[in-house]
Order: C-alpha cells, then sequence, then structure tokens
C-alpha cells in the first residue's frame, strides 16, 4: 500500500482548518489489516486497527516541535516535526495516521497515512518513527 493524503485534510488546507504551527498533530499506530480511505475516511475515529502493546496509548502520541517552513530551493511548503520514539514497548505496526487533535475523535481531522512498506516490530525496546531529511509533508 502506497502513503495516502487524506482528501479531507485538502478541503481542511484550503479552508484553513488546519494550522500545523499552532494545533496538536498527533501520530497513531496501525496494524496491517487497516486500509485507509482517502475519500470517505475523514476524522480519527474512521481509522481502524489500531495497533495495542505495551507502551502504546491508544490515540498516539502527539508530534513535538512541529515547524512549517518555506524551502525555495525546493520550491516547497514543508511541514516537519522531531522523530517520534515509543521507549521500552513491544508493538507491531504497519503504518502511521497523521492527525489534528481536538480532544473528540470524531471532530479530529486526519491528515495522512505513511505506510512503512512492511511491518515494524518493537519487543520491550524502542519503536521509533524517523521522518524523512526532507519533512513529513512537502507541498511543492
Amino acid at each position: 500500500m502506497a502513503d495516502v493524503i487524506y482528501n479531507s485534510f485538502k478541503k481542511q488546507l484550503l479552508d484553513a482548518g488546519i494550522h500545523f504551527g499552532t494545533s496538536d498533530i498527533k501520530v497513531m499506530l496501525v496494524t496491517s489489516t487497516y486500509t485507509p480511505d482517502a475519500d470517505s475516511h475523514d476524522f480519527q475515529n474512521d481509522v481502524t486497527n489500531e495497533v495495542t502493546g505495551t507502551g502504546y496509548t491508544s490515540g498516539g502520541t502527539s508530534l513535538a516541535n512541529g515547524t512549517v517552513t518555506q524551502d525555495n530551493t525546493d520550491d516547497e511548503a514543508v511541514y516537519d516535526a522531531d522523530d517520534v520514539v515509543w521507549g521500552t514497548s513491544t508493538i507491531t505496526a504497519r503504518g502511521a495516521v497523521l492527525y489534528k487533535n481536538t480532544g473528540v475523535g470524531s471532530t479530529s481531522p486526519l491528515i495522512a497515512y505513511i505506510d512503512f512498506g512492511s511491518d515494524k516490530v518493537s519487543s520491550s525496546g524502542n519503536f521509533t518513527i524517523q521522518w524523512a531529511a526532507e519533512g513529513i509533508i512537502n507541498l511543492g
């Protein structure tokens, strides 16, 4: 499965509904049985098959030190944040879902699904998402 940008997020961008510099952007982990639907998945409560495991809390974790920058060299706008680590965890995940946390699943808009390409596993150790050097989201 490939990465997915949810259509509802594209609309949120045009409506200025998500402010990456000030919003609580979270990342949650999902198993290989989650199938993202760019058309009908709008909010966090549409996501099924979230992982469970030691060291992981339902709903995922907030991204720290999120920044929005303008990259004139590559003609892009870039959103980036610190890499994410679930320490001392036992987790098996196939992908990650980014969303804006409002505190309520039915009003927390989805942003993107990131496919790891295969299951990533931690066993009583660190489960780490290392974002690309070019950032988490690049709009060019």
